[in-house]
């Protein structure tokens, strides 16, 4: 989302939802306080980043995106929300297999469907993983028939802007079901994580790292 327009319609919708999701998957996941150090991969207008952040107090979060005009918006998220101490921001493409250091938490949210190869986000995180990190990546789950991505659409988006509804529609046929990741998750030796129906759009993988 390279495009001024595109990022900034992005940002200013209503994603919290979603994303307060996903932070509740985390809670799951992790019971006790996170305290060290997260990555969080496709981090857009930073919204997981911040709610991140602001649930655990202790933490410190590296974002990565590719688009410069989102990174722009979360860089002004990041200063109103008074987090620039722990929360810094990396213009990268995928894979970055070469991370200055190893995460305690590796996250991400609605990138793996963008990405042209998704063994791209699997062997980033394989690259930044510290022994035992936690991992939550959660993507959209493909509908089984172009009848169930209208009704998501026309449930989730009917009054999005256009630039929305469209790509959320084709999001949605980009997106992959619960065989194809875990098919994913086995050619990148990710077996141990584990792959599940989180919503009625959405899929999780989750787990610890070996």
């Amino acid at each position: 989302m390279d495009e001024a327009d595109q990022a900034l319609a992005y940002a200013e919708a209503d994603f919290s939802a979603s994303n307060e999701l996903f932070i509740q998957l985390f809670e799951q996941l992790h019971p006790a306080e996170f305290t060290g150090r997260a990555l969080d991969l496709g981090c857009g207008p930073a919204d997981i980043p911040i709610r991140f952040a602001r649930r655990y107090p202790q933490a410190a979060v590296d974002a990565l995106d590719g688009a410069k005009a989102m990174l722009e918006l979360a860089q002004k998220a990041i200063e109103k929300g008074g987090l620039t101490q722990r929360i810094s921001l990396q213009c990268q493409y995928l894979p970055a297999t070469r991370l200055e250091q190893e995460y305690d938490a590796l996250l991400s949210n609605s990138l793996l469907h963008h990405l042209a190869d998704p063994l791209d986000l699997w062997q980033t995180l394989q690259a930044g993983a510290a022994p035992g990190a936690t991992v939550l990546v959660m993507d959209l789950l493909r509908p089984s028939s172009p009848e169930q991505v209208n009704t998501l659409v026309a449930q989730y988006a009917s009054d999005a802007p256009d630039v929305l509804r469209r790509d959320f529609e084709a999001s949605l046929y980009a997106a992959y079901t619960l065989d194809e990741v875990r098919e994913q998750l086995a050619g990148a030796s990710l077996q141990g994580l584990s792959v599940s129906q989180v919503s009625d759009r959405h899929l999780a993988v989750q787990g610890q790292m070996d």
